[in-house]
């Protein structure tokens, strides 16, 4: 777990670090609010700095209204450039949108985070890019996050595996996140271990965890304790608590209570 906090971390500080015209905006689609700045190769009198209204679109010189949320700079600029030609203005016209100010697309971060908030997207941004914007996660947050995507009235939830974003394979998981978006890094699952062990308490839950494993984090057992007769606590689906043998190879889930007896002899 030390490496993926380390490697989130590490990504949101590169992040910081890249300066804001490096960053691209090739592909990122435009939003209501959004500050454009359209130039015209040798036609100084239609440069034009504008802000996206609500209706996604703004006014430019000799062509009238032009919608551009929701498509690239790049297909900005192709379409601005085709209505020039077509209407006749200006002959094979080079034309050049940057944004100068983001403001149509923003994502949430909530749960266990370092700065849980906004953010806005200033280019195609992924699962693991937000997260670090967001200054990764803190050290009892889950191995997984919930992208929860709402779209035409309908409500998507979504998993992601953090710790298999940073192995091969990963980029699977390491979806891309769109405006209004809301990522959420809820508490990590706990068990609960007592009896004749070093350090009974509560403890974190790893991923695949097994009771051997889970007794390894409580210090293992003490002079007196023994691995027979081991006995573990689960709520059932229903919410009734159920008693159950433990074996070493047992896999611990979620609020497990694990008991380790006192050896008679």
């Amino acid at each position: 777990m030390k490496r993926l906090w380390a490697a989130i971390w590490l990504l949101g500080a590169m992040l910081m670090t890249v300066p804001a015209w490096s960053a691209g905006n090739d592909d990122y689609r435009m939003g209501t609010g959004d500050v454009v700045r359209i130039t015209v190769y040798g036609q100084p009198d239609l440069t034009t700095e504008a802000r996206v209204g609500e209706n996604g679109s703004i006014s430019f010189p000799l062509i009238g209204n032009i919608k551009l949320a929701g498509i690239t700079p790049a297909q900005g600029e192709v379409e601005i450039a085709a209505r020039l030609s077509k209407g006749g203005f200006i002959l094979k016209p080079f034309v050049s949108l940057n944004v100068v100010q983001y403001r149509g697309q923003q994502v949430s971060v909530l749960g266990r985070v370092n700065r849980p908030g906004k953010y806005n997207l200033e280019r195609t941004n992924r699962v693991a890019d937000v997260l670090a914007l967001a200054g990764g996660v803190i050290p009892d947050g889950a191995d997984t996050a919930t992208l929860i995507r709402t779209r035409d009235g309908k409500t998507e939830y979504r998993e992601i595996d953090l710790i298999a974003l940073f192995k091969p394979g990963g980029e699977a998981s390491n979806v891309e996140v769109q405006d209004g978006d809301l990522i959420n890094v809820a508490r990590q699952p706990m068990f609960y271990i007592y009896g004749e062990v070093q350090r009974p308490g509560a403890f974190r839950l790893e991923q695949d965890m097994s009771v051997v494993q889970a007794l390894s984090m409580g210090g293992g057992l003490t002079p007196r304790g023994t691995q027979k007769g081991m006995r573990i606590l689960r709520l059932d689906p229903g919410g009734t608590m159920r008693e159950i043998d433990a074996h070493l190879a047992d896999p611990v889930q979620k609020n497990d209570v694990i008991y380790v007896k006192e050896s008679l002899f």
